[in-house]
């Protein structure tokens, strides 16, 4: 890069947030891009199997939704899930069991990376089928509308699975019924290696549900405050009764699809412009200082805090015991 490029600082506008609110996004944003640093380490080690799709890049999208429901809301989400694990609450701890495949993960070790949940703090998944978290997540949100619980439910999914014929009938039936559903695209721009320009003749993805009377908007999905206006706009929507709504958010992930895609289909240059100009993490940082909000030693506090917090998970993991065998003939069945 040229000596002569240098970042611009982007001001805050001090009426939309405030330093505690402020403090806490940028924590929990923090906390997830060191965890998926650190699992992508122990993938390397050979700590963890399978799949593994990091979030790297779009912790404002998660953090900000996060942060605009209420005790009672429900979440699912696809394979890219460990950001949204702890976004939810979920413990960096029985996560990172859970990535290495231990008796103390969240689901016993047996659903590695895509396929952890916790009733407890609401999490329904973590889903390997591409699109299958839209019509489950119109489920919840029916499940909702039956209990008259007056929650909503978040239904996560790439710009991949926009495409998907499932998801355009969950519009459907979700708009007939007016259920409690905000769906959620995550657009980071090139679901498993494809660009969305060359995937998608329609590439304005929060449009996608016009056709079915389900209201769109497009958020930028790099800067948390927008997405949490955005968020706070499509909740009350569908808490109010008025059915769905879709947002997408623009985002991008700095890391391929999943640890074993090298990313061959687009260039650094592009992926070092994104993370110099429009990280959400260090935005965050930057109006924190800026408004005098935080100090930088409090920053640096805050990153070590998180930083053994992680090392703690990874450790716990590590050292957990691996499932019986016999765990293999659980969990087959409900029981009656």
């Amino acid at each position: 890069m040229a000596k002569d490029k240098v970042k611009k600082p982007i001001k805050v506008d001090l009426s939309r947030t405030n330093a505690k609110e402020l403090t806490t996004l940028y924590h929990d944003m923090l906390l997830i891009r060191r965890f998926e640093e650190k699992a992508g380490q122990l993938y390397g080690m050979g700590a963890i199997g399978g799949f593994c799709h990091l979030y790297i890049g779009q912790e404002a999208v998660v953090v900000g939704m996060q942060a605009v429901l209420k005790p009672g809301d429900t979440v699912i989400t696809t394979y890219r899930d460990h950001g949204h694990m702890l976004a939810c609450g979920m413990d960096p701890k029985g996560v990172m069991a859970e990535l290495t495949g231990r008796a103390t993960g969240y689901s016993r070790g047996k659903g590695g990376s895509m396929h952890m949940f916790s009733a407890e703090r609401n999490f329904f998944g973590g889903h390997g089928i591409v699109g299958a978290s839209v019509p489950i997540g119109a489920g919840l949100a029916f499940a909702h509308a039956y209990r008259n619980d007056g929650n909503v439910c978040l239904a996560y999914f790439g710009d991949g699975a926009a495409n998907q014929g499932q998801v355009y009938e969950s519009f459907n039936m979700a708009a007939l019924w007016k259920l409690p559903v905000v769906f959620i695209i995550e657009n980071n721009e090139y679901a498993m290696g494809t660009s969305v320009k060359r995937g998608s003749a329609k590439t304005e993805f929060f449009r996608r549900g016009e056709s079915s009377g389900v209201p769109g908007k497009q958020v930028d999905g790099m800067d948390v405050l927008a997405v949490k206006e955005g968020g706070a706009e499509a909740v009350a929507h569908a808490r109010g009764g008025k059915g769905p709504m879709l947002l997408e958010m623009k985002t991008y992930r700095y890391r391929g699809h999943s640890m074993s895609d090298p990313a061959t289909y687009r260039s650094r240059d592009e992926v070092t412009r994104v993370r110099e100009e429009r990280d959400p993490i260090d935005r965050v940082r930057d109006w924190l200082i800026e408004a005098n909000m935080a100090s930088e030693d409090a920053l640096k506090k805050t990153e070590a805090d998180i930083r053994a917090i992680v090392n703690e998970s990874a450790e716990f993991a590590t050292a957990s015991p691996e499932p019986d065998p016999a765990e293999l003939y659980t969990d087959v069945y409900v029981a009656a």
